[in-house]
């Protein structure tokens, strides 16, 4: 069997790069005549199953690239990932003032504000203890730092619990910290833009003007802007998961890679996490399906007979500017080197000088962020419901394999494959199959490309 396949004495043959070389040849000679002969059936049909396909390749784009960007660095399957997908659809959901009095009444619950203030509070501890202590420990007193660093971190978590407590003024408490962080950003741009070196009081003092600017008037515009809370939801969904993938990497991945002897014991334990955090998310939400505010762009497009929503253009645009940003973090920064240094020899990155635990502390977080904004995405288009994160782990994951384990580019790649793959394989079959036909893709790759389309060089 192994000769068949070209595999001699864990080398391959001739015989039998030429036999997996055929196969590749013959399934794409029968998928070009598959989906030639579902377009002259109905071409008004194909459309629309193409755009579908797209739609949710975006959603399954995005999540293979967070869960790439993690298994990427680590090489650890992570099972929570997917649960990273419902707490950001259901912190949505929890914000979502129009659906806060549904079923048995308010939603809202004390202890979840609780919980994710001193979540948030421990992580911002850790934050300023790990990256600002360490350069300031020489300038001040210790004890001073300390206590800043303590009174700041139950700040942030108080303005966490108080900002989930009060999610009709969403746009009033939160839109100022986004003004903020949109003059950081804009005078940092700017500041780079003039020239570091040749940057002047006065070009600074510009810098800084224009950045105020539209700190303000993104503040403003938020706080009368109609439906901003929504969208401000999303924000917060996003951090909130990646407050939670820093903890758990901190306060649990990271002792178990140090102790664990064997990949299986992380395995395991990210897999209790996944089951504990999906009860938790049924106990306080209920297990039952739920829909989120809907987003704007509901009225859709028709052309030729298909229908496509504003929003789910938006989900495909959106999709790719993550991907444009996650390309320009990894292989245009410092920060992206050392990423992939620690992802081709973590011992040697540590020996050189990178900071790995981390260096991985942020992956942790930048991953479960982009894994909830695919559930957010996911959760307005389709709904949300407890289970949709470990669909959507499972989904990211043949995704990166078919794309290429480790690889950027192959995840955006496979997911967009994932996506047609299942839309046009549930034309002469029922639409409850596409699951099926997702995991016998896999099957396939894993038996015949593991490395997928775009390995990791």
């Amino acid at each position: 069997m192994l000769k068949y396949l070209g595999a001699r004495d864990g080398r391959w043959s001739v015989s039998g790069l030429l036999t997996q070389r055929s196969l590749s040849v013959l399934l794409i000679a029968g998928a070009v005549f598959y989906v030639v002969l579902i377009l002259a059936q109905d071409p008004q049909k194909f459309l629309q199953f193409t755009l579908n396909g797209i739609v949710i390749g975006a959603i399954y784009a995005m999540v293979a690239m967070g869960f790439t960007l993690v298994y990427g660095t680590v090489w650890f399957f992570d099972l929570s990932y997917g649960a990273m997908a419902t707490i950001g659809g259901y912190t949505v959901f929890y914000l979502s003032g129009q659906q806060r009095t549904i079923g048995r009444g308010s939603i809202h619950n004390t202890a979840v504000d609780i919980f994710v203030g001193a979540l948030v509070a421990g992580v911002v501890a850790w934050v300023l203890y790990t990256w600002l202590y360490p350069n300031l420990r020489n300038r001040f007193d210790r004890r001073l730092l300390l206590a800043s660093g303590f009174v700041l971190s139950i700040l942030a978590g108080g303005y966490t619990g108080f900002l989930l407590s009060q999610p009709l003024s969403l746009n009033l408490i939160f839109g100022p910290v986004v003004g903020v962080m949109v003059a950081i950003l804009a005078v940092w741009l700017l500041h780079l833009a003039l020239g570091r070196p040749k940057t002047t009081s006065l070009k600074m003092a510009v810098a800084a003007t224009v950045g105020l600017a539209l700190g303000a008037y993104t503040a403003l515009l938020l706080a009368v802007t109609p439906g901003a809370n929504l969208y401000l939801s999303w924000v917060v969904g996003a951090a909130i998961a990646g407050a939670t993938g820093l903890a758990l990497y901190r306060g649990l991945y990271f002792y178990l890679r140090r102790r664990a002897s064997s990949p299986l014991i992380m395995l395991v334990g990210s897999l209790g996490v996944l089951l504990t955090l999906t009860a938790l998310v049924s106990i306080v939400f209920s297990p039952d399906g739920r829909p989120l505010p809907p987003p704007f762009g509901e009225t859709p497009w028709r052309f030729w007979g298909a229908s496509i929503k504003p929003f789910q253009v938006f989900n495909i645009g959106f999709t790719f500017v993550v991907f444009a940003g996650l390309v320009l973090l990894l292989f245009r920064t410092s920060f992206g080197k050392a990423v992939r240094a620690i992802g081709d020899d973590e011992e040697v990155a540590r020996i050189v000088g990178i900071n790995a635990p981390v260096i991985i502390a942020v992956i942790f977080a930048l991953g479960a962020a982009i894994a909830a904004t695919g559930g957010i995405l996911l959760g307005e288009d389709l709904g949300i419901k407890p289970t949709n994160g470990l669909v959507l782990l499972l989904k990211g994951w043949v995704a990166a394999v078919v794309g290429g384990i480790g690889n950027i580019y192959g995840a955006i790649l496979g997911g967009f494959v994932l996506g047609m793959v299942e839309n046009y394989g549930v034309w002469f079959i029922p639409a409850a199959w596409k699951d099926a036909i997702a995991f016998g893709l896999l099957i396939l790759f894993l038996s015949f490309w593991s490395r997928g389309l775009l390995p990791r060089k």
